[in-house]
């Protein structure tokens, strides 16, 4: 389990590049849509519920991560981007 507020998920989101939700889904073989529900989409049609809880309050409220799967691939992503910036 992991708190993060609402706004540094988001903003995590926002910072992952283009075709980052594609390949967190493909590589954790789910639906694309549950991975935007994961950074606060609300597609249940097409996607499932991704085990979190929000608590009203500042920066967005807290949000409780019962699994922190996609959250961990995206900062995967994150760190790969970082690294491939970093000038030798």
């Amino acid at each position: 389990m992991k708190t993060i507020t609402f706004n540094e998920l988001r903003r995590i989101k926002d910072s992952l590049p283009d075709g980052s939700m594609h390949r967190i889904a493909d590589e954790l073989n789910i639906n694309v849509s549950t991975v935007r529900n994961f950074f606060g989409g609300e597609n249940y049609s097409e996607g499932s519920s991704v085990g979190y809880h929000i608590e009203p309050g500042p920066d967005g409220g807290l949000v409780v991560l019962d699994d922190t799967t996609v959250l961990d691939k995206a900062m995967d992503i994150l760190s790969e981007v970082n690294d491939s910036c970093v000038v030798n």
